[in-house]
């Protein structure tokens, strides 16, 4: 089967062509090819296939490294953009995609960045999906005898977004495996730790569902940027600061799509027996 790895601030993944070659990967597949010391080694496995509604270019699936198929994934849309075009699959700037979550917009800038019309996020707890009584700015989630405070957005996958005083000493490794599994998220979640550096940036990392810490989450730091606006501590467009690097994100307000501009970069081609 032949890949292409590629990633967007050192989010990785294996972009699969399913036009032009037949592909019917099993869960076991999918975690081998993802496996760092035995197959390829990527966040998420990215497999380009034929639209199924008539209003859409292609149609994006999202596999994590645990083999599970997954809504959206902002990095991955930017690396998916890039993929059509090198391939010759697309020949305009412009391309509209079907994923699980619905349909995203992806435009190839002049500079080889690439933005994305990630969607209107979605706020209220059945949406995300989160078991609380009613939306709020701030939830309190008790874990172990402490009290936590978190915003909560779904950007087509669900994302909780803690406030933190420095995101270096922020307990991502300890704190984002028991959030991530906690039963008030059924669907899991991924969890942002956000410390604001003023309006118009904030500092981020991300634990992400079924993978764990990545260099960079584009559908989290939408997430953080739309809960850091309810929560009145940013403006309407701004830089965030991923260990990987900087994504730009603008948000213009509830029942607004948000919108990503950001890299994607090309890394190498190669054939895996599978």
């Amino acid at each position: 089967m032949k890949f292409t790895k590629m990633h967007g601030l050192g989010n990785d993944f294996v972009v699969i062509d399913g036009i032009n070659q037949a592909v019917d990967l099993s869960p076991e597949q999918l975690r081998f090819i993802a496996n760092r010391r035995l197959g390829v080694g990527c966040d998420q496995v990215l497999l380009v296939e034929q639209p199924q509604t008539p209003d859409a270019d292609f149609r994006y699936r999202i596999f994590n490294a645990d083999g599970n198929e997954v809504e959206q994934c902002g990095n991955g849309a930017r690396a998916f953009a890039r993929f059509v075009r090198d391939e010759g699959l697309a020949d305009k700037a412009h391309t509209r995609v079907e994923t699980a979550a619905g349909l995203i917009e992806l435009t190839l800038e002049a500079d080889d960045q690439v933005t994305v019309d990630m969607g209107t996020p979605k706020l209220m707890p059945d949406e995300i999906p989160l078991k609380m009584d009613a939306r709020a700015t701030n939830y309190r989630l008790e874990v172990e005898d402490e009290v936590i405070e978190f915003g909560a957005v779904s950007m087509g996958n669900p994302h909780m977004v803690l406030r933190v005083d420095n995101v270096q000493t922020a307990p991502v490794t300890e704190l984002g495996p028991r959030l991530e599994a906690d039963a008030h998220f059924p669907a899991r979640v991924n969890v942002g730790f956000m410390e604001v550096v003023d309006r118009e940036r904030i500092r981020l990392r991300v634990y992400e569902r079924g993978v764990g810490e990545t260099l960079a989450c584009g559908t989290g730091a939408c997430a953080a940027v739309v809960a850091g606006q309810i929560q009145g501590l940013l403006d309407r467009r701004v830089a965030v600061d991923l260990p990987g690097g900087r994504l730009m994100i603008s948000w213009q307000g509830e029942g607004t799509p948000v919108i990503m501009t950001g890299p994607a970069t090309r890394v190498f081609e190669g054939t895996i027996n599978i």
